[in-house]
């Protein structure tokens, strides 16, 4: 006879096998003595298996993947998972409510890891993830976009040397894998360095929706699931994820109005031109030339621009692979777009 599978204990909640419940932990209060919850979606399986960790929006404008999350809830049945999934669309609540990557005392969340009980509201609400989601997590997927008013082509980050990563995030399906160290203080770092495997999708721009960053995301989440065995079906994309090389920031070299001649996602070529610098008040361009071949994966949405600052992250791929990338892009694009 198959041994039962036991209840997923989170905070006072008892989660049985086969069942899905919502659970509130408390985070902290506002200034007018409201209280603040973390809200856990947990999927317990009928089965023993992974624990599958998939947050958003630990940087509060960071949206899409919140709406990931949304839709996700909707595509899971405890009744035929193995393992658990453990879904947590808002992790910085108190950004989110401000429209704000930041926490009220204008800390970033994401340095602040694994946090402590006693210190001060960044640190609590990380020792508060880390100690009851991060470390009973086995596999951990985190979603971001990019910052306001920059753009990211979806794309997964995490540390390629790792076969489990590798596996996670070849299974994902983003047309990009950036080979990434987790920084210090990170969610990501820290989980690592308790070897648990978390992969980073970064897709979109901050307070700003994206269909095809979205839909990605969603078809993303469920490939790993099928890839750590936790629901049936085959890893469905059209596309193959390609390795970069190495990437880096194409900055301005002057100051003005910038006129985009190539978006996110094209293949640019050694000194094509990627924009034109003008002066507002007239005057000849300043062409911003691309230093390598390479595909953008990032890009400024503010057309002005001083000297200096970052325009344009573009990805370099080794041998034959700027081919193929080139291709998945356009398989990639039709799938999502």
């Amino acid at each position: 006879m198959a041994k039962k599978h036991e209840p997923f204990v989170i905070g006072d909640v008892s989660v049985a096998a086969g069942t899905q419940q919502s659970v509130k932990l408390p985070a902290a209060k506002l200034y007018n003595d409201t209280p603040m919850d973390l809200h856990v979606e947990v999927f317990h399986g009928t089965k023993a298996g992974p624990v599958l960790l998939v947050c958003a929006a630990i940087h509060g404008d960071e949206l899409n993947g919140i709406e990931i999350c949304r839709r996700l809830l909707g595509r899971v049945n405890a009744k035929t998972l193995t393992g658990t999934l453990l879904i947590v669309p808002i992790v910085n609540v108190f950004g989110f409510i401000q429209q704000s990557r930041y926490l009220p005392d204008r800390r970033d969340l994401n340095r602040c890891f694994p946090g402590s009980a006693k210190g001060a509201l960044a640190s609590r609400l990380a020792h508060l993830f880390s100690s009851i989601l991060v470390k009973r997590a086995t596999h951990i997927v985190d979603l971001h976009t990019g910052a306001i008013h920059r753009d990211n082509l979806p794309q997964i980050r995490c540390d390629t040397d790792d076969e489990v990563m590798l596996d996670m995030a070849n299974a994902f399906g983003a047309p990009v894998i950036m080979s990434s160290k987790a920084r210090e203080g990170s969610m990501r770092g820290y989980a690592n360095s308790l070897n648990i495997p978390c992969i980073l999708y970064e897709a979109g721009e901050a307070l700003r929706f994206s269909d095809m960053s979205i839909k990605s995301g969603v078809n993303g989440v469920i490939n790993v699931m099928r890839c750590l065995s936790m629901t049936k079906g085959k890893i469905k994309t059209k596309s193959t994820s390609v390795n970069a090389s190495r990437s880096y920031w194409v900055r301005s070299e002057s100051d003005g109005l910038v006129n985009i001649k190539l978006k996110l996602g094209e293949r640019v070529s050694k000194g094509q031109v990627l924009a034109n610098i003008v002066n507002p008040l007239g005057g000849e361009p300043s062409p911003l030339l691309a230093p390598t071949d390479g595909i953008i994966i990032g890009n400024s949405n503010i057309p002005v621009t001083n000297e200096g600052e970052a325009l344009f992250h573009i990805a370099q791929f080794s041998g034959d692979e700027i081919e193929i990338i080139n291709d998945n892009l356009d398989d990639f694009m039709q799938e999502y777009a």
